[in-house]
């Protein structure tokens, strides 16, 4: 697979995990968080490899089902890009500008936002 969308399917855990059935959770967070095989869970769990895989694609199709319902992952994503560019500008002003106590008010803001990244 792909890093992309392992990162994908890390990130959609994290959000999503609370609302799998415990196994299913165990068995993503193993494959995709703890980097373990398919043959190392399997041992783990005393089940086959195929239904480790089985299992780990049906937890998939959930995060994904759930994220396409709700959208989180998408509006944080947002969120963050938003805020990026705020700072940016945040970052213009402040560089560019004479008079302290506006650069103070635009630091404190600056700091605010980078709490939120």
């Amino acid at each position: 697979m792909e890093p992309e969308m392992s990162i994908k399917i890390s990130i959609l855990l994290e959000i999503y995990g609370k609302l799998l059935t415990q196994k299913q959770f165990d068995l993503l967070n193993d494959y995709y968080n703890n980097d373990l095989s398919l043959a190392e869970i399997a041992e783990n769990e005393n089940i086959t490899r195929q239904a480790v895989r089985d299992n780990l694609k049906k937890g998939e199709r959930k995060l994904f089902n759930f994220e396409e319902k709700l959208g989180i992952m998408k509006k944080n994503k947002m969120q963050e890009e938003q805020i990026a560019v705020i700072l940016s500008e945040i970052n213009c002003l402040t560089e560019n500008s004479t008079d302290n106590e506006i650069a103070n008010v635009l630091e404190d803001v600056k700091n605010k936002l980078n709490c939120l990244v």
